[in-house]
Parts: structure tokens; sequence; C-alpha cells
């Protein structure tokens, strides 16, 4: 018998396992004729003793051996080396790496990042683009309506499995009934998809409705998510002028007489990013257009439950008698951003080709929550929030229009805005918005650079600031941050953070 415990030299110390490297000391042994073709091995008891190591840790190394083709075993008799040779010697592994690689092997090209309208996803202070409080959001409800559908899904355990890519009829249902006694839309359950947010919606809408090469029209300042994935699709962005009465549907008349016009994407209750409100006859005049010139319209109603002075106007989808418009939504502003439901409301058969693509991305979204949101509908749970968050919003919007007015009146012009989430408003010329920001940062405050609301004829840095987020109070404190940055911009004598503002304008 060869003597295997000076052929076979393990390092125990080694990052290689002993395993592979009596695997790796046979197949040498072989590949040197040192152990001739048929040759017999000892076996694994006694291997393990020449070699000190376990017999498993054996056994696992003939295995390999005999799984590569250069030993051959039969029950009840000693291993053999096999008669023929592997057709290649394998190599063995490298020894494991202490991490892996700080870049990509092979070539890609990178999904270009939409500019975002403001920061998101740290704590502290932050006028975002117009986020909900998540300090509002009835969380007992919410939780004590999944637990019950955790309990039907023991009885009714297809309810864990893949499902309809439709989402929950009940959540359908609901949806569906919400829609029409607040807001006109004549849907039923089957005119209802569930998405997971109103990103998805517009996802899987644009992979459906628009060819690379079409025309679709947005705002001039438009929400800068959709406008990339349109881009994405490689559809041809085509903007259309925003004044006071929302998107120029004269303008827009005008683009369609000169070129055919896919989809327009439109945000009519408070046009996205500058808050303003479509007025009565263009909605008129682009529903007309729609139906003249075969334009779809998606209709983006991201915070139609927000309103303070006066009535919301209704959605177009309200007045749709052609089937052209689809109306996406949310529960991201009425809940929280984690919540992640969107919806799509149009005709079935629109519904019906959104399935297969949404199974593609996403078979189907989160039926328990979807369950427990459907039950806070139901239950008037999800009105009763609405009400109490939209008195609470209201009063966070007076005392920050107050607080604005009273220290950045100088610096910063804006118009209260009679609903939504934010306000929007613009800079003196001379002021330096990144540098701003900069500022505002190091005080504790953040807020964005602008660059997501930016047009190449732009005198003026634009903003969009969400107040939801935070109490009176703290909104009072926001603002003592950014008169205190404006008036270091300025070297103007600061007043010290922290001042108390009382409010003194009123809507």
């Amino acid at each position: 018998m060869l003597p295997y415990q000076s052929l076979i030299l393990l390092d125990r110390h080694a990052s290689i396992p002993l395993t592979q490297q009596i695997t790796t000391a046979f197949i040498d042994l072989i590949q040197r004729g040192t152990l001739p073709p048929r040759a017999k091995l000892p076996g694994s008891r006694q291997l393990a003793q020449l070699l000190a190591v376990s017999r498993q840790t054996v056994v696992v190394a003939l295995e390999d051996l005999q799984a590569q083709g250069w030993i051959e075993q039969l029950p009840s008799k000693a291993a053999t080396v096999g008669a023929r040779r592997p057709g290649a010697a394998p190599e063995p592994l490298a020894p494991p790496t202490s991490a892996l690689a700080a870049r990509a092997g092979f070539a890609f090209e990178p999904v270009r990042r939409p500019a975002t309208p403001g920061p998101s996803g740290r704590a502290g202070l932050q006028l975002g683009g117009g986020a909900p409080d998540a300090r509002l959001v009835p969380l007992q409800a919410l939780a004590r309506n999944y637990r019950a559908a955790s309990r039907r899904a023991q009885r009714r355990p297809e309810l864990l499995g893949y499902g309809s890519p439709y989402g929950q009829r009940r959540l359908r249902e609901q949806l569906a009934h919400y829609l029409h006694d607040t807001r006109g839309v004549p849907a039923g359950a089957d005119n209802v998809f569930v998405t997971r947010g109103s990103t998805m919606a517009l996802y899987l809408l644009t992979e459906l409705l628009v060819q690379p090469g079409d025309a679709v029209a947005v705002g001039a300042r438009s929400y800068s998510e959709a406008d990339a994935i349109f881009q994405r699709r490689g559809a041809r962005l085509q903007r259309v002028p925003v004044d006071a009465d929302g998107l120029d549907t004269d303008a827009l008349a005008a683009l369609c007489r000169r070129e055919r016009v896919r989809l327009v994407y439109v945000t009519p209750h408070h046009h996205y990013p500058t808050t303003v409100t479509l007025a009565a006859h263009r909605r008129r005049q682009l529903l007309a257009l729609a139906a003249t010139h075969d334009v779809v319209v998606l209709e983006d109603d991201y915070d139609f439950d927000y309103h303070y002075d006066g009535a919301p106007i209704l959605p177009l989808a309200s007045a749709d008698r052609s089937g052209r418009v689809l109306y996406i939504g949310s529960l991201s502003k009425v809940l929280a951003p984690a919540y992640r439901i969107g919806y799509i409301v149009g005709p079935p058969d629109v519904l019906a080709a959104l399935a297969p693509l949404r199974t593609l991305l996403d078979q189907l979204g989160d039926p328990l929550l979807e369950l427990a949101v459907a039950e806070l509908f139901a239950d008037g749970g999800l009105q009763l929030h609405l009400q109490r968050s939209t008195r609470a919003y209201h009063e966070r919007r007076d005392a920050f229009c107050a607080a604005l007015q009273a220290r950045l009146a100088p610096w910063f012009s804006f118009e209260p805005p009679a609903g939504g989430l934010a306000v929007w408003g613009s800079f003196a010329e001379e002021i330096n918005l990144a540098r701003l920001a900069a500022d505002c940062a190091r005080q504790g405050l953040l807020i964005g650079d602008g660059q997501a609301y930016r047009r190449p004829d732009d005198v003026r840095a634009h903003l969009r600031l969400g107040f939801a987020a935070h109490t009176p109070a703290e909104l009072l404190h926001c603002v003592d941050i950014l008169a205190h940055c404006l008036q270091m911009h300025f070297d103007v004598p600061a007043t010290p953070v922290g001042r108390v503002v009382q409010p003194v304008w009123a809507p």
C-alpha cells in the first residue's frame, strides 16, 4: 500500500477545506501515474486513520472523486481508480475571497435616475415634495385588521398563494364605492386594478400604451418619475405650458394638430408640482381633444382627498364618455408611502391587458394588507382618518403659509394652495438654491435644490415645500432655519434660530 500519509500532505490552517485538499491530492496522484488505472484504494476508515481526519471527511472526498469520474465505487467493494481519465482535469476552486468584487466584470447600461423633488427617507426636519405625516396613520386599526386577515388565511390558505393580478376583490369593491361616492367616478369592481403604488400603475400603463417614438404630452413642469418612465419606454416628451388655470389646452390642441399625440399625462386637481387646478373650461376642452385626436388621457389624482378652501373639482374620469381617460391614484398620501397600494380605474379590456404585464413584474400585491385596508374602508375607519388628517393638514398649511409670509417675504414668493400637502413658490433671482439647501442641511433642515423643477428658461429657482409631515411648531422651526440661512446668504444680521412666529396669514 502506498504511504498515503506522506503523499497527501494536508494544511489544516488553509482556507481550502480538507475534503477539497484530499480530492485535489488524489487527482494529482492519478494524473502523475502514481495511482494507475484500476488501482485499489484503501477503505474510508483506513484512509481516515492514515490522514488523521474524520471518516466523513474522507467519504465526502471519495464521493467527489467518483462524481468527477476519477474513481469507481461499488457497494461492498473497495474503490478503484477509473479505467479512463475524465476528459478534462478539474482545477480546484480558488480560496474563498474576503469580499465580493467592487465592480461588475461585464458591461451594462445604467438606468438614469430621475431628479428627485426633495429629500426623503431620513428622519428629522425636511420640507420635501409633499409627504403625509406617518404619525397620524391609524396603526392600531390597520394592525387589528391585518391580524384578522391573517386568521382568515388559516381557514383560506389560498390567500397566502398566488392570486389574481387584479388585486383582492374585496378591496376593489371598496375602492369602487369610495371613488363613486367621493369623486363621482362611476366605477365597479371590474373597473379597478390594484397596484403597488401609483408608480407601478404608471409603469404598467406606459408599457401597454406607449411605443418607442410615440409623442407623450406632459406639463412644462411635471412629475419627474412619470417623465422618466415615459422616456425609459422611448417616448418623445412634448412639454405643454402650465399657467394659473393648469395645463394650457390651447397649446395642447396646437400640438395635436401638428403631430400625432399618443398620450397626455395630467394632474388636474393639483398640478404637480405647481399645485394649480385645471379650470373647468380646459377640462371640457381636454376631453374633447382626446376624442377628436384619438389621445389617451392619463389622469393622476395623487392628492384628491386633501382640500381646504371650497369643494374639490371632480376628476376627468367622472365625465369621460368615450373610454379615453385612465385614472390612477394611491393611498400613499392618505396613509403613508410604506403602504404600497395604488390603483388604476379604466375599461375592463384595458385592465385585462394589464394583467399579464403585472405578472411579469409582480405576480400579485400584498393580499393580507389589501384585505386589512379594505376593512378600514368598510368600517369607516379610513374616512374618519381622512377627516382628522385633513383638519390637521389644514391647520398646518395656515401656520406654514403665515410663517413663510412673515419671515421669507423678501426672498420667497408663493400662493397659498387650496389643497394638497405642499406649497409651490419661487426664490429671488439672486438666491443660489443649492447653496441655501446646503446651509439648511447644516442647521438640521433638509430641502430640495430645485433641480427636479428647473426649466431652461428659468430666471428664478422654484421649489415645492411639503408641510404635512410636521406639526405647526415644527413648521415654525423650519421657517426659522430658512430665514436664518437666507439672512446669512445676504449677510443680513441673523435672527437666532428658535424664534416663535405667530401666524398672521389667513385664507
